[in-house]
């Protein structure tokens, strides 16, 4: 999902700093909603250096490709907020993506509002998201594959919703940027059919490990209601 480089510049880069300090915004608002609900600023630290690491691993340990205007990352946005709630989950994309750009692609930091916009704003949608479809006194380990499924798709659409908005803003209208904006969402897509079954295992995972996964690196919804 990195937006190439080139892709926006020069001024039009103004609005990638707006819609980075708006998804800024979210993700504090989303880790001031765990601050009050799941287990206070200890907890909060914790699983933000715990999605912070795996943020850091999807970018830089698992495979990615370019495919047209960007690239395909399994980042698992899904996965985190259902193990670590939203606010961490929030935390983590944005420093693990800025470590990443630091230590190993420099020439990504000018997208970094881009980038950043692209993982917080469908993460924000996911929460919302979740608020409908999953009852306030179900625990995440007791999720349906249709509810795991849908907070999938609503994460990796978005992202690609943003790429293409990105693609978009920045190179026009044309033919050969179109094709390239569906050729990256048509393989983007196909992550929807493995995020899901990741999230199933590691809820089973932690549902038959509950002694382990009930510490406070995890979020309490892993296995209580609201």
């Amino acid at each position: 999902m990195h937006i190439e480089p080139g892709v926006v510049d020069g001024a039009k880069l103004a609005l990638s700093y707006a819609t980075a300090a708006g998804a800024a915004g979210l993700g504090l608002k989303l880790a001031a909603e765990n601050l009050r609900t799941d287990g206070g600023l200890s907890s909060l630290a914790l699983r933000s250096l715990a999605t912070t690491a795996l943020v850091f691993c999807f970018f830089e340990v698992l495979p990615h490709f370019p495919v047209g205007v960007s690239e395909v990352h399994l980042i698992l946005g899904s996965t985190l907020f259902l193990l670590f709630g939203a606010g961490a989950a929030s935390i983590g994309l944005a420093a693990g993506l800025l470590l990443q750009g630091v230590f190993f692609a420099p020439f990504d930091l000018p997208q970094y509002g881009m980038n950043v916009t692209t993982l917080l704003v469908p993460l924000w949608g996911v929460s919302v998201l979740a608020k409908r479809i999953i009852a306030p006194r179900s625990a995440y380990v007791d999720l349906r594959y249709t509810q795991v499924l849908a907070l999938s798709t609503a994460y990796q659409g978005g992202v690609v919703g943003w790429v293409a908005f990105w693609a978009f803003y920045g190179s026009g209208f044309g033919v050969e940027n179109l094709a390239s904006i569906g050729t990256f969402g048509a393989a983007y897509m196909t992550v929807v059919l493995i995020e899901p079954l990741v999230d199933l295992a590691v809820l089973a995972s932690a549902k038959a490990t509950r002694l382990l996964t009930q510490a406070p690196i995890f979020t309490y919804r892993l296995h209580a209601g609201a």
